[in-house]
């Protein structure tokens, strides 16, 4: 059976698994997000008329030792001509200006929301 010894003898191996796993997701996070963010440097900006589809709110609580940390994340799902969705990472200046149902023209670069420009004609032929 395992005794106190086998446990010192298997800890550091198990401790060095458990770091390793964590530390390649933590490089593999950060690489992947480097990677996104040097293609969508490199993506041309696209500007297209789209409609606001919805519209929805992600909150999140971080209890530290310093207190309570929150964010709260803002998101918008667009409709473009091809009848693609598209949802976007939004600042929450833009999500307070933007209603579902809203049709303007959307500029994006590859992942990133740039604007959303409503239409102001209340044309229904928008498309």
């Amino acid at each position: 059976m395992f005794g106190f010894d086998s446990f010192n003898s298997i800890f550091p191996v198990l401790f060095f698994i458990t770091f390793s796993i964590v530390l390649i997701f933590i490089t593999v996070t950060v690489i992947q997000g480097l990677l996104q963010w040097h293609k969508n440097n490199k993506s041309p900006l696209l500007t297209v008329p789209a409609t606001v589809v919805t519209k929805r709110m992600n909150f999140h609580r971080d209890n530290n030792e310093s207190g309570v940390d929150s964010h709260t994340y803002y998101y918008v799902t667009f409709e473009v001509q091809s009848g693609d969705r598209i949802e976007f990472t939004v600042k929450g200046s833009d999500y307070g200006m933007i209603a579902e149902g809203d049709r303007g023209n959307l500029s994006f670069k590859g992942t990133r929301f740039i604007s959303f420009e409503r239409n102001t004609a209340h044309n229904d032929e928008y498309f």
